[in-house]
């Protein structure tokens, strides 16, 4: 299938497809999202590696699709497509309907694109597909290969959150790289299972009311994004490492994430009426991701205050940061089991959303000796109160951080002037 041209012809000649895993997975199997994947059911990762002209120099689109199928076989219910249980409650048939494969062309050399430093303008580099409405047809996954006039490259990996946070997804998307350079996956653990047997949270307490990190939206039934009440727009600044070092000075916090958060959250605070944002959440990794295992196990927590944000002392609010996270994981699963797994809720932007991605092993795609040249992330489905993406450090940026931020398209300029005014960044 081919479409048209996008953004005015920056992207064009697009060829779409599908890949899938080369072993039949069986008949009736299916895999239940537990409880946390379904809270994210409605938001979206998407991340774009790019990679110069001699990495793929060898390499056919045919070439790049045949390690796909051994690749798909270890993560077999990813390419399958959800349904509802009689109950409504979403589950996964593992039927290899297959992940979509994209395939299009850059009129602008790799160089070029990455000098434009736009945020908005790389969501053509990645699928924006979300699932549903109809869920029957709606792949979790899809791959988007870019080449750019120079001969340059660039991947682009959409997953669906209900799959798993972003440290299962760069863990899948890495280990496509290692088949491609010779290695031999193991059998594909048996995360599949009978619905009938399906893990069940009955005992846990119920909760009364919902926990902070969450907001009720919809229902969306089976089209699964949430409308926002104003247009949302993403950007990206770049800190570099003497910056952030002025910045844990002044905070007295060495953690890079725990300082730009505190130092954005004020400056997000100075351009909203009132005292706010007094509640914000924090997304980390957790302790418990096991390799091999898809699943949202990252943390989600809250910090909440009864004071002037405004006002605050930086280092004070890094602290709370770094120490006095509520975890509210627990909470969540409760909140989503008592409605029997099909609420609708966000959790990305439901509070102004701070997630660090150090953990992620954005680096660890390894293409037969060929390292991205760089690596963007973000997230789809942000809600009005907006989301801070801190990316890891880049080998060759000594301890600079990158930032990705969604936030309602009337504040960026004022935040982005709020920022530069007190932190000489943006």
């Amino acid at each position: 299938m081919v479409s048209s041209k996008l953004e005015d012809g920056l992207i064009y000649n697009i060829k779409l497809s599908s890949v899938g895993p080369a072993r039949v997975t069986g008949q009736d199997v299916v895999y239940e999202p537990s409880n946390m994947d379904l809270a994210m059911k409605l938001h979206y990762l998407r991340g774009i590696y790019y990679f110069d002209s001699q990495a793929f120099q060898d390499f056919t689109i045919y070439k790049i699709k045949e390690p796909m199928f051994s690749w798909l076989n270890c993560f077999y219910m990813t390419v399958g497509r959800f349904r509802r249980a009689e109950s409504g409650r979403p589950y996964m048939k593992c039927n290899d309907c297959g992940a979509r494969f994209i395939e299009a062309q850059c009129d602008k050399t790799l160089e070029e694109w990455l000098e434009m430093k736009d945020a908005s303008l790389e969501k053509l580099l990645v699928s924006n597909q979300v699932l549903g409405p109809e869920l029957a047809f709606s792949p979790p996954i899809l791959i988007q290969h870019t080449k750019f006039k120079c001969g340059g490259i660039s991947l682009g990996l959409s997953w669906a959150h209900v799959l798993g946070d972003v440290f299962s997804a760069t863990e899948f998307w890495n280990l496509l790289a290692k088949i491609v350079g010779g290695y031999q996956p193991a059998r594909p653990l048996n995360l599949a299972r009978s619905l009938s047997k399906a893990n069940s949270t009955q005992s846990l307490q119920k909760v009364v009311e919902d926990p902070l990190s969450i907001k009720r939206v919809g229902p969306v039934e089976d089209h699964w994004i949430a409308n926002n009440s104003c247009k949302m727009e993403s950007f990206s600044v770049h800190v570099s490492a003497s910056k952030l070092g002025h910045l844990q000075s002044r905070t007295g916090i060495q953690g890079p994430f725990e300082s730009l958060c505190a130092v954005i959250w004020q400056s997000i605070a100075r351009i909203r009426d009132g005292p706010g944002p007094q509640v914000v959440t924090i997304c980390k990794k957790g302790e418990e991701k096991k390799e091999g295992h898809v699943g949202n196990t990252q943390i989600i927590g809250v910090i909440r205050v009864d004071y002037s944000i405004k006002e605050a002392n930086p280092s004070e609010l890094a602290t709370l940061i770094k120490n006095e996270i509520i975890d509210e994981r627990l909470k969540i699963d409760e909140a989503i089991e008592k409605c029997h797994g099909v609420s609708d809720i966000i959790i990305y932007g439901a509070n102004l959303t701070f997630v660090s991605l150090e953990g992620a092993d954005l680096n660890g795609f390894d293409w037969i000796g060929h390292k991205p040249k760089n690596v963007s992330y973000l997230i789809d489905g942000v809600g009005d109160a907006g989301t801070v993406l801190v990316l890891p450090a880049w080998p060759n940026d000594s301890e600079g951080r990158t930032v990705t931020m969604t936030l309602p398209d009337h504040e960026i300029m004022k935040f982005k002037n709020e920022l530069n005014k007190e932190w000489s960044i943006a």
